[in-house]
């Protein structure tokens, strides 16, 4: 998901801690966790909640390692330290990277398998009270559950509700496919050609999060075997779909950042991102118009999905004492009292169903609906995918280069498919 939801980390002795370098002494038969996370906005959430699992487990110390920079970076961490034998005993492993990570790590059985913590634990009716199935499966690689889901995050529309109306549609009920929303986005963009209809900026975004989106909305997948799966009909319809963003609804070709901004000076009729950025662009918006938020459209309801960003805790220690300890570890984050807290401090959907609950977020949900929209479509929530070969971030950049050029006009669809569809099968090989 988006790399850019994030604030710098301060304070020397926080600073100290998260780097390793002040680990608290353990007492007498203490297990100590070393845990590794990825972007340090997440401290927000993780520092507070690792703090009340300590102090609900006296016997079980966490210290954080300095958190990776973003996703790629952490990916990269954890295999060097594969190699060096210093891995950490938990690490949160974003979903498009956890199937390299597996068939990297499981080899060296440097990685474990969650089943018979699950089976020691209720099995099957512990997964069905917590999960929905697409959920918990954002975990799995090869049927095998390695990591239960922290962080979960689809693609949301924030509407501009005064320009939506004025074009002469209905803000709490948006368009949910992508023609018919395209055609509103173009009635707003012919009213005042200063305004764009819509943003959607993919040929900016740090990683393939919403194209894979156009291709999931539609019921495609990203891959077959060491071969790509929309080279066909889905993925030239999502290319004429990216340049139609353009030369209908007035979109600009801008990174995610400056479409944010665009969008909060009321200049957008509505834009895709994150739910991750509620707050943000409720404090741009500010009372300059109304603000609503819309679930993302599906051209194929019976199998059209979105893309999840985010991430699941993996337990990389094959120590029997450190791993009975960080299993009590993974079902605190991931339980409904740690999810309440996540939600309500990044926005995202919660990945516990049971967080949805009147003792929970039912209530926030009422007073914020739109942070609530992320989770009425978590039935649609598909594993946010990566390429085999373990060379996504350089295919995404590939790939996001020939979109660009689509969307503005030097190359055709056609041709523009054509180009993703050789480059990235060469890259997979």
């Amino acid at each position: 998901m988006s790399m850019n939801r994030r604030t710098a980390v301060s304070g020397l002795a926080l600073g100290l801690a998260f780097a390793g370098l002040s680990r608290p002494a353990a007492a007498a038969g203490k297990v100590t966790l070393d845990v590794l996370y990825n972007m340090p906005g997440f401290t927000k959430f993780h520092q507070p909640l690792a703090e009340t699992f300590q102090k609900n487990n006296p016997d079980i110390a966490i210290n954080f390692l300095a958190p990776a920079a973003n996703y790629n970076d952490g990916q990269a961490q954890v295999l060097r330290a594969a190699v060096t034998g210093s891995l950490p005993d938990v690490y949160f492993s974003g979903y498009n990277l956890t199937a390299e990570l597996v068939h990297t790590l499981a080899p060296r059985h440097q990685i474990t398998d969650l089943g018979p913590f699950i089976a020691a634990d209720g099995g099957p009716a512990f997964i069905e009270r917590n999960f929905s199935p697409n959920m918990v499966a954002l975990g799995q690689v090869g049927g095998v559950q390695y990591g239960l889901p922290v962080n979960a995050s689809s693609p949301i529309l924030y509407v501009n509700a005064d320009l939506v109306k004025k074009a002469g549609g209905d803000p709490e009920h948006m368009p949910d496919t992508f023609p018919a929303l395209i055609a509103l986005a173009k009635k707003i963009h012919e009213m005042d050609p200063k305004v764009s209809g819509m943003a959607y900026d993919i040929a900016g975004w740090p990683d393939d999060w919403l194209w894979q989106a156009l291709i999931f909305e539609q019921g495609g997948t990203l891959t077959e075997g060491n071969k790509v799966a929309f080279d066909n009909e889905i993925g030239l319809q999502a290319l004429k779909y990216c340049r139609a963003f353009v030369t209908e609804a007035g979109a600009p070709t801008f990174d995610w950042d400056q479409a944010r901004q665009q969008f909060g000076a009321g200049l957008t009729g509505f834009m895709v991102s994150t739910p991750a950025h509620v707050q943000t662009i409720e404090a741009l918006v500010g009372d300059r118009f109304a603000l609503k938020t819309s679930v993302f459209p599906l051209d194929n309801k019976a199998k059209g999905g979105v893309p999840t960003g985010g991430n699941s805790a993996v337990m990389l220690t094959q120590d029997k004492a450190k791993q009975a300890a960080a299993w009590k570890y993974l079902k605190w984050i991931t339980g409904p009292e740690a999810q309440n807290v996540i939600v309500r401090i990044t926005g995202y959907l919660p990945t516990n169903k049971l967080a949805t609950g009147p003792d929970y977020l039912a209530p926030y949900y009422a007073e914020h609906p739109n942070v609530k929209t992320a989770s009425l479509q978590a039935d649609k929530s598909l594993p946010w995918a990566g390429y085999p070969g373990g060379d996504s971030v350089r295919i995404w950049r590939t790939q996001r280069d020939i979109i660009g050029t689509v969307m503005r006009g030097e190359v055709t669809p056609e041709a523009g498919l054509k180009q993703i569809v050789e480059q990235t099968n060469a890259l997979m090989k």
